[in-house]
């Protein structure tokens, strides 16, 4: 897998706060794809995305005279076009579950999550927004005490998606307490913060939302 992955040439106009954009580079460094990481400010993109992308946005994947523009769709490229370490089930029920869980955390928490990052609405708003995401994933705890990762033995997509947002939580405003219920989500985060895949993922600004990693 490593030499047909190297052999591999892409450009991935990236931005280095979005966690659209950091849920791409994990599955980039989980295949080890050798990929040229164009770090984009959302305020002054180069004008050659415009011509790639119609809607001029961020991420943007260019593998030879494909272009991709939307995030889910480019971890399932990216998964089919170097199957090895795979990051979907194999069985289509699996499969069909993984991804259902992607949209509810695209659903249930991304919309919050966008809105606290952009400062949108009222400081009202925010604080409910960030009250409900807080408390909905300390219901979710308990089922990492079963699993190592989401509802799975194996690292998915769905881990993919969930370690930019544990990632962002200190600047979300968000802390999860430690104590017996949460320990589950706890052990995860470190699980997903430890992997080589997440370190090197990392972009600059990302560094500088936590402490440095080991």
């Amino acid at each position: 897998m490593g030499d047909v992955a190297k052999r591999s040439s892409m450009i991935f106009y990236s931005d280095g706060h979005s966690h659209y954009s950091h849920r791409v580079r994990i599955v980039l460094a989980e295949k080890g794809v050798t990929v040229d990481i164009v770090d984009v400010d959302e305020k002054s993109k180069p004008e050659d995305l415009a011509d790639l992308n119609p809607y001029n946005s961020l991420p943007t994947l260019l593998d030879r005279d494909l272009v991709l523009y939307d995030a889910k769709v480019m971890m399932e490229y990216l998964d089919e076009r170097f199957p090895h370490p795979p990051l979907l089930p194999v069985y289509p029920v699996a499969r069909g579950a993984s991804r259902q869980y992607i949209y509810r955390i695209e659903r249930d928490w991304c919309v919050a999550i966008d809105k606290l990052l952009a400062g949108s609405g009222n400081q009202k708003t925010l604080d409910k927004a960030r009250k409900e995401l807080r408390e909905s994933l300390i219901s979710i705890a308990p089922i990492f005490a079963e699993k190592p990762f989401f509802m799975s033995e194996d690292f998915t997509l769905v881990d993919c998606c969930m370690a930019p947002i544990l990632w962002r939580l200190p600047l979300l405003g968000i802390e999860i307490p430690a104590n017996k219920q949460t320990k589950p989500i706890h052990a995860y985060m470190e699980r997903l913060f430890e992997r080589e895949s997440f370190k090197e993922s990392l972009s600059e600004q990302e560094r500088e939302m936590r402490g440095p990693l080991a």
